[in-house]
């Protein structure tokens, strides 16, 4: 045994069909880097680091010698030890298809159907799409939006994500929802309008006929080098030795056995989905690891007559299928348990984790919120061990989910598998969950229950409820259910059955994880369904004995309505005078789409590494507010390849910079005012020793008083920003003297994160002469981070040049904490004469940047019976943070958007921005506008029940009138907003709908539906003339071909598409024939920031500028040979010396604004939309599902209707994640908790309403803007709180019912939590409450 382990071995794999030898394969080494850095595949992305995001997928192929097969599945990379991989096969988005060889359908269909934005979860999606065709070449919608149930994107929304996928189904064209029996096909039956002839409306944005077929053929071989060695490998455990860590993969059972023994305290790795997180996440550290490959005894499936036995080393997905074959070929009362686990395995994690988890490890790691071992406990399971010692089997019960040691593992014995009875006659088994998303997302609370009646109907023989995520580890109730045996199954018991589970599974108010009292409502709500379940199926038993359920009460038994996707796009038509080479207006694809689904596409973190290029990380401050005693970098800097740390110190006299008027610290100095503020910057050879070097720095703090966290904290204290903004118009006070009815109400709007899917990312390079520096970063304003960079290094800007290629995802995140860390990196760069990068991992760069400012609202209004709004009086405060950033800013565009589309005759509006001891919050898609219109959107809800009225009739009654004047003094034309707002009701046949709502929640008591209908005013402007000015610069070449450059970034909005479809119209020439290759403060300097919805508006007309400069010059050669190429009229012109090079400028769009008078002019254009939303809620669990959304936006004349759309949807889209379901949690010493996807859930694919149809008004007047088009980046994320206001809906609904008039004020995000506690009933007046201050609560609101 020894023996075979001494020799090192070679650890061998396939990539992308290529042998790879490693042979010093470090165990500690992940797949991602070394795809990355090492084979320099950087198509496969860094997302988050924990195989929550899906930025990282690949396919793993393995071969089973035994059964001849070949499994394909998807994984993430990034959780992926690469010495597990021996003799696998891994495919990246590279091996598929590239733009050099071909293209693999699923890459031309996604960039085709527009499913990329900034494409930066692309490789991710395509890849889970592609090994989906593998195993099924014609799926169904169900395996695939299972499929990409893993994946991310924070761009599009999904939509074309799905179109996209779906043109591989079996049934493409139909959405599959026969509502009345009738398809979406038939246009007219779908409560649509018919579509007249003449209609100048197009519903395709893509051609399916031209899409390339899929071949199942064609795809790569598995290699046959590794079919060999699997069949004739001699039998023999391999070693891999790394500087801290031992990697040992036994292949046979004994060998397994005796190293278990030898190292009994090692862990056993199969998928590294509990171990790898530990290490990565929690520090945990293991000097040997053992993993077992391809052992036969681990994956046995083995019928017996008591039940069935899968082997522990069966992935989560393998389990799944096992079972789904054992429901169909048995008898449904021997499948009990089965049922329950396979619908827990539809919804846990992603498919990338559950086809890399094993049974096994997920039992044995007992997480208290595993979804599984509730239901293996309550099902009986047996747990078979095995060690040197001989064979063992003990219960998978309460006991061995404690860990008590007497009904645990020893250390030497390993799982070998786990054997679940059947169920018997009479006996019955449900599964439940609640997350805070329906899937891939870890359970608030989840249960498995099973009661057996035996011979006595109805009388309970056993009992066995389990609960998860409601203490330390799993809990049985054994003493209540012991306490129910021999009881009736009636109402009486399930009422005592509550009282008893109460009290056995307590929780402290102070638990990790919070949302206590809503964990002890879904104790009992659960217990409800279960009691509702089995007392339904004992009817149909016995209809004598039992009576039905009432018909009001099945529904709570049904899942949320969740039927496939469809969609429908009307944008508007081209003008048929339009040249043919002319794309404006047209759907055209992103330029750079195909190149983000091959994985070419190259963003700042996959640029080679430079000679010698360093690493640095940074040292963030643990407390919240506090003076720094003592900062000691010794330990630290002795370590191996640690070069540098730069401190505070060393940024003598160049540490601060000023902004937005207040000057902020590049590095803490002595003091910190948050958790997350840069303290030092460790500088070493590569990340992984930055990494290690920065958790050895010490830093000692004093705690200082006050500390703030919240705005209550921060009014009580006085901690404001300067200046408060103020608007006024009317008569406020005189008018609440006439008003019938006057009233006050508050709303809370949580913050949200970006969470663009590129990390805060830069990589500067000294060039060694003349100070030179070139920064290569991915941030939203170059020129910002070309002055802060200068300043630092004390160099005039002309000898710092700020390149951006492309942008993986911004939203507003990569601007100011952007230019911070650029210009530590360039210092630390400059100090050492070497190229260093830096790159954010996911969780650094959550605590480090901020995000939307978190908002608090009171209002006061005076209103008539009929729903007249006569006077408004508002207070906004917002949570700025430590530092000033842009927080004013954001208020004031707060308070100028406020009225959004509604004519308040008398208002006054006063917003401050609170100073606290959080990271500094920043711009965010929006940029004010969500938080104060919703609480706007608030007030109207709020007047309307007050009237007995449906707030769509208080919104249509106080809507601006064609032409009027905002509150600022500035004159509207509303003529297209009244419009969006009547198609609106007429495309999502609001009146029919409200009253199939109605009907619908008279007969679900436990169900309820919500509908809702929200207007959209959203101005478009900078702020100052300055602000929007703008440049370009145009290069004709000898051969005809153009080069174009601008000021805007392209982020994933398409500009640079757009700008090359304006140079190709102006110049009358194929958009083939125009190049553009990115920004750079060197071709265009003194660019603002790409931001506020204008980017495509305002340097589309500096490319216009320059384009009509070229042509004007050329004109007289143009004429003189009118049939010539654009190669003949260059040469002609080069050849009587005319320049044909130009630059565009745009001076920008007057804006102002007198605060002291409330009057301005402070933007130039509106956007108008507005937008339907129908939900459905489960009142016991708090769960939502949106059945359909409808929006009609006005966008003036589309420069391009796909990405248009896109901008509409993906906005749309992530407005729905800040009012539902995205929630920022921080500790009362204002750390923050929510670090990483598995804690921040941000909308998924099963988010999007199941119907989603788009609408664009056909274009009406012309207008100064671009072609009269008008910007579109922001104003969609409002209409998410449709959905908002369509869950309030359903939630009065449900109070009305059960007698609760009083109206209640929902705060955003509505998650299932606070769904849940708003539709009181018996189960939350039943559970005990905590008195505030008698515990520390583990989070807190800011």
């Amino acid at each position: 045994m020894e023996a075979t382990r001494d020799a090192a071995v070679e650890l061998l794999f396939y990539v992308n069909g290529r042998k790879v030898i490693e042979k010093n394969a470090d165990p500690e080494t992940m797949l991602l880097p070394y795809l990355r850095k090492k084979l320099r595949f950087t198509g496969t992305k860094y997302g988050c680091g924990g195989g929550g995001c899906g930025a990282c997928t690949v396919m793993i192929s393995r071969y089973n010698p035994v059964t001849k097969k070949i499994r394909h599945y998807p994984a993430n990379a990034c959780l992926i030890p690469i010495c597990s991989l021996y003799g696998a096969a891994v495919t990246t988005v590279e091996g598929i298809g590239s733009t050099s060889t071909r293209l693999h359908p699923v890459q031309e269909r996604i960039a085709k159907c527009h499913g990329t934005q900034c494409g930066f979860c692309t490789p991710g999606m395509v890849m889970s799409m592609y090994t989906l065709l593998r195993n099924h070449p014609e799926p169904s919608m169900e395996q695939l939006t299972d499929a990409l149930g893993g994946n991310l994107c924070r761009c599009t929304g999904y939509r074309p994500i799905i179109d996209a996928c779906r043109t591989f189904c079996k049934t493409t064209d139909c959405c599959q929802i026969k509502e009345n029996g009738v398809c979406c096909l038939d246009q007219a039956t779908n409560g649509l309008p018919e579509l007249e002839e003449e209609s100048k409306e197009s519903l395709k944005l893509f051609s399916e006929e031209e899409f390339l077929p899929l071949d199942p053929t064609q795809e790569l071989i598995f290699p046959p080098e590794l079919m060999i060695l699997a069949e004739k490998q001699p039998q023999k455990t391999r070693v891999f030795g790394g500087e801290r860590m031992t990697w040992i993969s036994p292949v046979t059972l004994k060998e397994l056995l005796d190293v278990k023994d030898q190292h009994p305290q090692a862990p056993i790795v199969m998928g590294n989905t509990s171990v790898g997180p530990e290490v990565k996440f929690k520090g945990v550290f293991h000097p040997i690891i053992i993993s077992p490959d391809r052992i036969e005894e681990l994956s046995i499936i083995k019928h017996t007559d008591n039940g069935l036995t899968l082997g522990a080393g069966l992935s989560l997905a393998q389990v799944k299928d096992v079972l789904a074959d054992v429901i169909q070929k048995f008898p449904e009362e021997k499948t009990q348990t089965y049922r329950a686990l396979w619908k827990h395995l539809g919804t846990l994690a992603g498919s990338q984790i559950r086809n890399m988890a094993s049974l096994g490890g997920h039992i044995v790691s007992r997480h208290l919120d595993s979804d599984l071992n509730p239901l293996l406990a309550v099902g009986n399971s047996t747990l078979n061990l095995l060690s040197k010692g001989g064979k063992r089997q003990i219960p998978l019960n309460d006991e061995f989910l404690k860990k008590c040691s007497q009904a645990d593992l020893k250390p030497e014995e390993i799982l070998i598998s786990v054997t679940i009875p059947y169920s018997r006659k009479r006996e019955f088994v449900s599964a439940f969950r609640q997350a805070q998303r329906q899937q891939n997302a870890l359970a608030i609370v989840n249960s498995g229950m099973r009661v057996f009646f035996g011979q006595r109907k109805g009388v309970i023989r056993e009992l066995a409820i389990a609960y998860g995520g409601v203490g330390p580890t799993i809990i049985c109730a054994r003493s209540s259910c012991q306490r129910l045996i021999g009881r009736a199954w009636n109402e009486e018991m399930l009422d005592v059955a509550c009282r008893l589970i109460l009290d056995e599974v307590s929780l402290p108010g102070s638990a990790p994880g919070g949302k206590v009292e809503f964990k002890r409502t879904l104790i009992v709500s659960f217990l409800f369904k279960f009691y509702l379940e089995v007392s339904q199926i004992l009817k149909t038993m016995d209809p004598v004995h039992y009576p039905s359920l009432a018909d009001n009460y099945v529904s709570a038994l049904e899942d949320l309505h969740s039927k496939h996707h469809w969609s429908e796009l009307k944008y508007q038509s081209v003008d048929p005078q339009q040249l043919p080479q002319d794309t404006i207006g047209h759907p055209i694809m992103h330029l750079s789409g195909i190149k983000h689904a091959t994985g070419e596409a190259i963003y700042c973190d996959d640029m080679p590494a430079v000679d010698r290029e360093l690493f640095l990380t940074f040292v963030t401050s643990s407390k919240a507010h506090a003076k720094i005693v003592s900062l000691d970098v010794s330990e630290a800097l002795s370590l191996p390849g640690v070069v540098d740390i730069v401190t505070a110190e060393h940024l003598h006299g160049v540490n601060s910079f000023s902004t937005l008027g207040e000057p902020e610290n590049l590095l803490a100095a002595d003091e910190v005012s948050c958790v997350g503020q840069l303290v030092c910057a460790v500088i070493a050879d590569s990340q992984v020793q930055a990494k290690q070097a920065a958790k050895r720095v010490k830093i000692i703090y004093k705690e200082l008083e006050p500390l703030i966290l919240t705005i209550e904290e921060a009014i009580k204290h006085n901690s404001f920003f300067e200046p408060e903004r103020k608007l006024e118009y009317g008569n406020v006070d005189e008018a609440f003297k006439v008003a019938d009815q006057i009233l006050e109400g508050e709303i809370y709007i949580g913050g949200q994160e970006h969470f663009y899917m590129e990390t805060q990312s830069m990589l500067v390079v000294p060039k060694g002469e003349d100070q030179e520096m070139d920064v290569y970063v991915s941030t939203q304003f170059p020129k910002y981070i070309q002055d802060i960079v200068a300043s630092t290094l004390k160099v005039p800007a002309n000898k710092v040049m700020c390149h951006v290629k492309r942008v993986g995802g911004a939203f507003g995140g990569k601007v100011t904490k952007t230019g911070i860390m650029a210009a530590i990196t360039a210092f630390a760069a400059n100090k050492l004469g070497r190229a260093v990068r830096c790159i954010l991992e996911r969780g650094e760069d959550m605590l480090i940047t901020g995000g939307r400012h978190p908002y608090l609202g009171k209002y006061k209004v005076g209103f008539m019976n009929d729903g007249r709004i006569l006077a408004l009086d508002t207070v906004h405060y917002s949570n700025g943070g430590a530092s000033l950033d842009e927080s004013v800013f954001v208020i004031e565009m707060g308070v100028l958007k406020m009225d959004n589309a509604y004519k308040f005759p008398n208002l006054r509006c006063r917003a401050r921005a609170c100073r606290t001891n959080l990271p500094s919050n920043t711009a965010l898609r929006g940029f004010g506008f969500p938080q104060a219109a919703l609480i706007t959107e608030s007030c109207i809800t709020d007047v309307a029940a007050r009237c007995g009225l449906s707030p769509e009739k208080v919104r249509t009654i106080n809507m601006y009138k064609e032409i009027d004047q905002t509150p600022y003094k500035q004159e509207i034309d509303a003529k297209n907003l009244i419009q969006c707002w009547k198609e609106c009701m007429a495309m999502s046949s609001y009146s029919l709908r409200k009253a199939a709502v109605e009907r619908f929640n008279t007969e679900n008591h436990w169900k309820k539906k919500g509908l809702a209908m929200v207007p959209l005013k959203f101005p478009i402007g900078m702020g100052s003339l300055a602000a929007s000015q703008a440049a370009a610069l145009v290069h004709i070449y000898l051969d005809g071909s153009v080069l174009v450059t601008h000021g805007g970034i392209e982020m994933g909005q398409g500009v640079h598409t757009k700008m090359i479809q304006v140079a190709s119209r102006e110049l009358k020439m194929p958009m083939s024939n125009v190049h553009l290759r990115g920004t750079s403060t060197e071709t265009v300097p003194n660019a603002n920031v790409s931001g506020g919805s204008v980017v495509a508006d305002l340097n589309g007309l500096a490319v216009k500028d320059a384009c009509q400069t070229l042509l004007k010059r050329l004109e007289p050669i143009i004429s003189k040979n009118p049939q010539g190429t654009w190669k003949d009229w260059a040469n002609a012109a080069f050849d009587e010396s005319i320049s044909l090079s130009a630059t565009g400028y745009f001076r920008g769009y007057e804006s102002n604004m007198d605060w002291e008078k409330s009057k301005g002019h402070p933007f130039e254009y509106f956007v108008y939309g507005a937008a339907c939303s129908e939900v459905e809620i489960d009142c016991l669990t708090g769960n939502h599902k949106n059945i359909r959304t409808d929006i009609v936006m006005d966008v003036g004349r589309s420069i391009n209707p796909a990405l248009d759309i896109g901008q509409i949807e993906g906005a749309f889209i992530q407005g729905m994640g800040l009012y539902t379901i995205e929630e920022l949690s921080y500790s009362p010493q204002g750390v923050l908790y929510t670090r990483g996807p598995s804690q921040y859930k941000i909308p998924t694919i099963c988010d999007v309403p199941t119907e989603l149809h788009v609408s664009l008004l056909p274009p009406s007047q012309n207008s100064n803007t671009l072609y009269s088009s008008k910007g579109l980046g922001e104003s969609g994320l409002f209409l998410g709180c449709s959905v908002f206001f369509a869950i309030q809906d359903a939630v009065s609904a449900a109070r009305q019912e059960r007698g609760l008039c009083e109206p209640l004020m929902l705060n955003s995000p509505l998650t299932p939590e606070k769904i849940r506690m708003a539709c009181e009933d018996k189960f939350t007046k039943m559970i005990p409450r905590d008195e505030p201050g008698s515990y520390v609560p583990w989070n807190i609101r800011v």
